[in-house]
């Protein structure tokens, strides 16, 4: 069990020679969060790896990181061991999860969801689209978009079984984690798993995007956002099995889509939380989301490295956001 006195521990930055109430306050707090932390162990491990756990360097200093974001300092994180998701959860399983529930998507409450301009068909972006995000106009509002119908109504999800499901706000994905007898996964659990058991290493592979031409996740080539060359093979969303696994045998965790972490969003709070089992912060506006999607491209996001992180509010839903599962053993 960690002791007040990490607070002062090298591995984190402190002011000098006066100690702080508020970062005093941040580590018990994160210290008795990691402690009383939900446990979840009902669910199947079929089709889950089991990992290991223990130490690892979260994070990274590196110039392509986003140091607004939360992404530094780089620091040793210890997790239990736990299970997690081979593949992001599918069309196919959230189906089974509906039809035994009766579940509604928040996506089918508010009637509407976020669909990318260019899966609208032209002639029919004037019918589909009521109105566009400002600031981020390739985002368009569509009425009747759904993880049923992933562009809106005419869409199906017929052939796409095994693709991730979409429009899945982090409320939806708490529920099916739940009903499954799982829980979704920290951010720390999520980066350590990611990482596939290279240390420090920019993508779950190693530090180059291609190596010898190969591509080895979904994300945009071209020119952002009119012109996706689709040169890794797809224009959206690929099946959860698509490319190479990494080393622990995790398919799709870069790229692809985003997928939802259960911590609350702060680009700060790691710093002198603790460093044993992390779970964020208790309270929070927006939610982690790791692992960028198809539409990541470095000249806009480049946030399909393994230490990257976003956020958005828990009800929020969009054709690119998915989500995978982890249980504790």
């Amino acid at each position: 069990m960690e002791k007040f006195p990490i607070i002062r521990s090298i591995d984190r930055p402190h002011p000098c020679c006066v100690p702080s109430k508020e970062r005093a306050n941040i580590l018990l707090t994160s210290i008795r969060d990691s402690q009383e932390r939900r446990r979840a162990t009902s669910g199947s491990t079929e089709d889950m790896v089991k990992l290991d756990g223990g130490p690892f360097l979260m994070g990274t200093e590196s110039d392509e990181g986003f140091p607004q974001d939360g992404e530094g300092p780089i620091r040793r994180v210890t997790l239990d061991p736990f299970w997690i998701d081979r593949y992001p959860v599918s069309n196919e399983q959230f189906a089974e999860f509906v039809r035994r529930t009766g579940y509604v998507t928040e996506s089918e409450r508010f009637g509407w969801s976020f669909v990318f301009h260019l899966h609208i068909p032209p002639e029919e972006y004037d019918k589909k689209v009521d109105r566009t995000a400002p600031g981020v106009e390739w985002w368009c509002k569509v009425d009747g978009a759904t993880w049923r119908h992933p562009e809106g109504p005419g869409s199906h999800i017929e052939g796409r079984e095994h693709y991730p499901v979409v429009h899945v706000s982090w409320s939806d994905a708490a529920a099916y984690a739940e009903w499954a007898g799982k829980r979704l996964p920290t951010e720390a659990e999520w980066e350590y798993a990611s990482r596939g058991g290279l240390e420090q290493m920019t993508y779950p592979w190693g530090n180059e995007l291609t190596p010898n031409g190969e591509h080895l996740c979904n994300i945009w080539q071209g020119e952002f956002p009119h012109l996706n060359t689709a040169e890794d093979g797809y224009v959206g969303t690929a099946p959860v099995n698509s490319y190479k696994p990494n080393g622990y045998g995790l398919y799709t965790i870069t790229g692809n889509t985003w997928e939802w972490c259960n911590d609350w969003f702060h680009p700060t709070f790691h710093i002198t939380a603790t460093l044993l089992n992390p779970q964020g912060p208790s309270v929070g506006t927006t939610k982690v989301m790791k692992g960028g999607s198809y539409l990541c491209h470095k000249s806009y996001c480049n946030r399909y490295r393994v230490a990257a992180r976003t956020s958005n509010t828990p009800d929020s839903a969009t054709t690119n956001i998915s989500f995978r599962c982890v249980r504790d053993i």
